[in-house]
């Protein structure tokens, strides 16, 4: 899949360049020469090293852990096209950061996934192409253009080898069921549901199974895996009450805190997640395997530039 003079210019603003220069090996269109850094007292700099004048220009920037300094040098970079006089520009944030701030849970909460939108936006970004975003309202926070991409598919071309028909798909929570039921149906088997009763943030107990689950092997599907608390004390449960081997598919892999550990010592037999969070070294490990969205995000980055549909991708 080649671009020849489609008038795109493709950048990384450094918090994937592993991602980014798989989806500029993709499309066959070289990332552009860009600088950045930071100055002495850590305010971040940004430097454009090419003409953007009129160019529809992409900009790859997955707002992982460090979140506030990758998703300021979005901001910068999208502030420094705008005055470059790039034609469009596109933030493409494979992984939202603060998505999970979506609403007040209770009184003086802020909304901060709302603030970022506005942000990016007035930055100067005309679209915004991100990925399985926590709440799909989010979408309606910002004033721009959006497309919504899924890791669903992804993860289950990846899965569904390893899987037979004795194979359950578990959402570990009430609100995943839709994410659940749509990845169970793309491979023909039935669901199940963990319900838990969080009791503050990074902390869950599972409570109930809603499903047959005895005697099955189980796939947890979830969009987010942080600290993995939740993810291995459901793969628990699953395992008590009598499942085989359990799985588990996350589109972000964020990982933070004791997350490895856990995973490592946990029951679960292989956690498949995407690289629109780069997993560093020291997070490399047998149980996790990383799947790419480099093919989905080129194609998609394609069809934007030339106008085309994004939803026949997910027919």
């Amino acid at each position: 899949m080649l671009l020849q003079n489609a008038g795109i210019k493709l950048f990384s603003a450094g918090s994937n360049n592993d991602l980014a220069e798989k989806v500029s090996k993709e499309l066959g269109q070289p990332l552009g020469e860009c600088r950045v850094g930071a100055f002495s007292d850590g305010e971040s700099s940004i430097e454009i090293k090419e003409s953007v004048r009129g160019a529809d220009v992409f900009v790859i920037q997955p707002t992982c852990p460090p979140v506030n300094e990758n998703l300021m040098e979005l901001l910068i970079f999208i502030d420094a096209l705008k005055r470059a006089s790039a034609g469009r520009i596109n933030a493409v944030i494979p992984y939202y950061g603060y998505a999970r701030q979506d609403r007040k849970t209770k009184a003086r909460d802020p909304i901060t996934s709302k603030l970022v939108a506005d942000m990016i936006a007035a930055a100067g970004a005309h679209r915004v192409v991100t990925m399985d975003l926590h709440a799909g309202q989010i979408q309606g926070y910002f004033n721009v253009p959006v497309d919504h991409l899924l890791g669903g598919p992804i993860l289950a071309r990846y899965i569904q080898p390893i899987l037979d028909e004795n194979t359950v798909i578990v959402s570990p929570d009430v609100g995943g069921v839709l994410r659940a039921r749509n990845f169970a149906t793309s491979l023909d088997l039935p669901i199940a549901i963990i319900e838990k009763r969080r009791q503050k943030a990074n902390v869950s107990e599972v409570m109930n199974v809603v499903g047959d689950i005895e005697n099955k092997n189980v796939v947890l599907i979830d969009d987010i895996v942080d600290t993995a608390g939740s993810l291995t004390k459901a793969a628990k449960v699953l395992k008590d009450l009598g499942a085989k081997e359990v799985y588990a598919c996350a589109t972000h892999g964020v990982l933070s805190g004791p997350a490895i550990d856990r995973i490592e010592n946990s029951v679960i037999k292989e956690l498949v997640i995407t690289d629109t969070i780069p997993l560093t070294k020291e997070k490399q490990i047998d149980k996790i395997t990383v799947v790419s969205t480099a093919p989905l995000l080129a194609d998609v980055i394609k069809r934007v530039s030339e106008g085309r549909s994004i939803s026949k991708l997910f027919e």
